[in-house]
């Protein structure tokens, strides 16, 4: 009896005196389920999650390095009450298709082209683009094929500027490309172990503020998909490619310069890799961007879900993307 009592009482305190039949399921915002899909890409499968009503406009969320749509688990769901929400696997990532990479060049132009397939199987004409890291390479490249399918861009330690990156940094992806010895290959290999990912991704740029928000979950689940040799090659790969990013910079920029999209900017200024100078950068070719900079790191979308979920439901009804 007294916890029937407790019962009622705590749900007086919740609902008051008001009439509950009122309370709908809109008022709560109550997220729609994610679904996990399939789709078959000429011989590849591409996995993607998708919440929302289609009937809605699309948010097309890009992963980055080393992780997939997991790492915006949480984000959809937040999305999803008024967005159709869309977060692939990159080729190569995740639960899409692992080719060997012995057969395989893995390289940014490769895994844009799959993407862009996809998004062309799902019959998604338009739609918004989130970029997080190396869903920025991926990103701009679909965009330069066609610009006007972009209806906006939400930019997460997504770098375009060489102002973004040290020159320490710089200099690691230019030799990233040109060092073909096997001492910068084993290097590069040993970024993609279990001690880098944890200890040069997720906790890079955390301190005793945050460090406690990021989930091992994120690490965790993408540590399972570099078990193997073959799949830590497939990274090395998109690493040894990564300069070709930084020579088309200057093409992106002058495509943002002409297109102008509506632009929202939600950067971690903790980063240590993509630095907030990257994200101030933007507004040299998009002076009416939103810029936001973040008490968060390179991995934002985990620390500060809800506050980066209301900065672009805002942001998208600002610009009437509805």
């Amino acid at each position: 009896m007294r916890k029937f009592a407790l019962i009622i009482v705590v749900i007086t305190a919740f609902f008051g005196c008001q009439d509950t039949t009122k309370i709908t399921e809109k008022e709560f915002y109550l997220p729609p389920a994610t679904t996990y899909n399939y789709v078959e890409v000429d011989s590849a499968k591409l996995f993607y999650r998708e919440a929302g009503d289609k009937h809605n406009p699309t948010i097309v969320l890009l992963h980055g390095y080393p992780s997939s749509s997991h790492s915006y688990r949480n984000l959809i769901p937040m999305l999803a009450t008024r967005y159709h929400v869309i977060a692939p696997d990159n080729l190569g990532s995740g639960y899409s298709t692992h080719f060997d990479p012995s057969t395989t060049n893995y390289t940014f132009d490769l895994l844009a082209s799959y993407m862009e397939k996809l998004v062309d199987k799902l019959d998604i004409e338009n739609y918004v683009m989130y970029m997080q890291d190396f869903g920025a390479p991926v990103g701009y490249r679909m965009m330069m094929n066609n610009p006007k399918r972009v209806d906006a861009l939400i930019v997460q330690n997504a770098n375009a500027y060489l102002e973004g990156l040290t020159p320490q940094r710089q200099d690691f992806f230019r030799t990233a490309q040109t060092d073909t010895s096997t001492a910068k290959h084993d290097f590069l290999y040993s970024l993609t172990g279990k001690d880098a990912i944890i200890n040069k991704q997720y906790l890079f740029d955390l301190d005793s503020t945050n460090r406690n928000i990021q989930s091992p979950d994120a690490w965790t689940h993408d540590l399972a998909f570099l078990t193997s040799k073959k799949d830590r090659e497939i990274q090395v790969q998109l690493f040894k490619d990564y300069n070709t990013n930084l020579i088309r910079y200057p093409k992106w920029q002058k495509m943002l310069q002409e297109q102008q999209p509506k632009t929202l900017i939600a950067w971690g200024k903790k980063d240590l890799k993509f630095n907030a100078n990257g994200a101030k950068a933007y507004l040299k070719d998009l002076p009416k961007a939103e810029l936001h900079l973040l008490d968060a790191g390179h991995f934002a979308a985990e620390e500060k879900t809800s506050e980066i979920a209301t900065l672009i439901l805002k942001f998208l009804a600002k610009n009437e993307i509805e």
